[in-house]
């Protein structure tokens, strides 16, 4: 039984890189025979992640049907969840990412740290809707749908197991995400921000019913309108304080300061009854 469950670790830690690895293989011979040439780094780095996304989500259900013993994958994942639930559970996610966004961008707006010049463009808007439904799904699907639910299977299963899987997954989604080459202090509040992040977005699918799209709305919304406010309206001054906005200057992420940890922790505190 001990060396079934090692093996059983070995297969979810090692799930994740060899899908990413094969993507990067499946690469290989159109970079041998030119035919990426014109493409800068990002594009080719993208593209590789692209196919191993693709590859993610032709083995997901082969393996949770073998790992796990479920006949229907995408709906214990939070995907196939019916029409109706799924897009009020999307709506809800949006609306608190609307609601955080409006918070950091009034605070900032308010101490004179920021300065509003305009609207969103079409292009402008087009790019979150990308985002909220690429990286929102994306990581939504890996972080709060596989690796949650395989975490709980490591640990045995039950309430327990899911109460020490959420939490494990969201340690998992910080680690994942911080950039550690920004000093201690910004690393540090990333990793805070980050956490509450994982944990905020476990709260919602459960407070879903297992929906997996009310966290895609909530994950989505915040990247997809943040990147969509820097990159148009919103000018935020280069001075800020990085305790305030986060690392990164007039370009900073609002999770790794106090304006991201207060709106999470008060999401945080709105569903404690789901813990």
């Amino acid at each position: 039984m001990r060396r079934r469950a090692w093996l059983g670790w070995i297969g979810t830690l090692l799930y994740l890189p060899l899908l990413y690895a094969l993507g990067w293989l499946t690469l290989q011979p159109l970079l041998a025979a030119g035919l990426l040439s014109g493409w800068r780094p990002d594009q080719v780095a993208l593209l590789g992640t692209g196919l191993a996304f693709l590859l993610l989500l032709l083995t997901l259900p082969l393996r949770l049907g073998r790992v796990w013993g479920e006949r229907q994958p995408w709906r214990t994942l939070g995907v196939a969840m019916g029409w109706g639930v799924s897009l009020r559970s999307l709506l809800r996610g949006l609306l608190k990412a609307v609601v955080l966004l409006i918070f950091v961008v009034g605070a900032l707006l308010l101490s004179g740290q920021a300065r509003w010049s305009g609207g969103l463009t079409a292009a402008e808007v087009l790019n979150a809707v990308l985002l909220i439904l690429g990286v929102g799904f994306a990581e939504e699907l890996v972080f709060r749908g596989w690796l949650w639910g395989e975490l709980c299977q490591r640990l045995g299963g039950g309430v327990r197991a899911d109460e020490r899987a959420m939490v494990a997954q969201a340690v998992v989604f910080s680690l994942a995400h911080t950039r550690f080459n920004l000093g201690v202090a910004p690393m540090a509040g990333l990793l805070v921000g980050l956490l509450l992040l994982g944990l905020a977005l476990g709260l919602q699918r459960r407070a879903d019913g297992g929906s997996l799209w009310g966290a895609v709305g909530l994950h989505g919304g915040l990247v997809g309108g943040w990147f969509s406010l820097l990159a148009g309206p919103l000018q935020i001054e280069s001075t800020v304080p990085l305790w305030l906005a986060g690392p990164g200057g007039a370009d900073p992420n609002p999770i790794g300061g106090l304006l991201g940890w207060s709106g999470l922790a008060a999401l945080l505190w709105v569903r404690r009854r789901y813990w």
